[in-house]
């Protein structure tokens, strides 16, 4: 399948060099006779995160010569593919907005839907760091990419990020150093608001909420993959929002924010539960594909035009 590889091996097995433009076309070829979904794309990101190249380069120096080393990191990467591990955990990082982000085993990967949460939450948090400081608490942090998101669009906020994990709390805490953004970033070992204190300007969430028994129909990627603590919302897929709404109170500012993400099917029960808890929406934010992803609440004062 690799070309060039018979004739750069030498006698002693050394690593084949191999041309960019073939190691492209040949990753590609790999990836699509398996049957992988975006095999050109996955096939591209694996190659220039191996070695170090670019888009541009494939274009315009296709002949660039790939180092045998690199070349069998990247066959050993495409063998974990091929196996069924997502790309991204391949490479151990993922963009989200704007941010690379590293990733662990105790953390899900950040998904683009997540970003329509950031993009309501930030303008409106924006006005609250005009008038005085904004606090932001992230509860279930995984990687930190709703935190850390915030913080690089509101200059001037902190975020306390919390998470039942330690290594997520580490791997935030990494991710926070690695973007500047460590003197505003608190990460801390908590099982929701257990070890939580002060008031917020905003307590956000991406939580668990598949249904336990729907844990099985996930796609392999997402089911082997993502750990399961940050999948399984219990029996309903509400556990993690009655927690929250539960206890939101307490650590909220007056005319605070309460952002979650929710199930495609979730909609109407996750705002009849925070209902209860004394909140309306304020907003409902569609994800890419048109369906509810995520909920902005407040507190449902008297007197009050949400």
């Amino acid at each position: 399948m690799w070309e060039a590889r018979a004739e750069a091996r030498g006698p002693a097995g050394e690593g084949a060099v191999i041309a960019l433009g073939a190691l492209l076309r040949e990753s590609r070829a790999l990836l699509a006779a398996a049957g992988i979904r975006d095999a050109a794309l996955d096939a591209r990101v694996i190659v220039e995160h191996v070695t170090g190249t670019r888009r541009t380069d494939a274009l315009a120096r296709p002949e660039t010569e790939i180092p045998g080393p690199a070349a069998e990191c990247v066959r050993a990467a495409l063998a974990r593919r091929l196996a069924g591990e997502p790309v991204h955990r391949i490479l151990g990082r993922r963009e989200f907005y704007g941010l690379s982000l590293a990733l662990s085993p105790a953390t899900l990967e950040p998904r683009p839907d997540t970003e329509v949460l950031v993009d309501r939450l930030a303008p409106r948090l924006l006005e609250t760091a005009r008038d005085g400081g904004c606090r932001i608490l992230d509860l279930g942090t995984g990687t930190g990419a709703i935190a850390l998101a915030l913080l690089s669009q509101v200059p001037g906020s902190t975020a306390l990020a919390v998470d039942i994990d330690p290594q997520a709390v580490e791997t935030a805490r990494a991710n926070a150093a690695a973007l500047g953004l460590s003197a505003r970033f608190e990460g801390r070992v908590s099982d929701w608001f257990s070890a939580v204190d002060g008031k917020f300007h905003a307590i956000v969430s991406n939580p668990p909420y598949i249904e336990t028994q729907e844990i099985a129909t996930l796609a392999p990627e997402v089911r082997l993959f993502d750990p399961l603590r940050a999948l399984d919302g219990g029996a309903d897929g509400l556990d993690a929002y009655r927690a929250i709404a539960a206890r939101a109170t307490e650590f909220l500012e007056a005319d605070g924010l309460v952002g979650v993400e929710i199930g495609h099917r979730q909609h109407q029960r996750v705002e009849a539960l925070f209902a209860a808890a004394g909140y309306a929406v304020e907003e409902t934010v569609n994800d890419l594909s048109g369906r509810a992803r995520a909920l902005i609440l407040r507190q449902d004062m008297p007197g009050r035009s949400l």
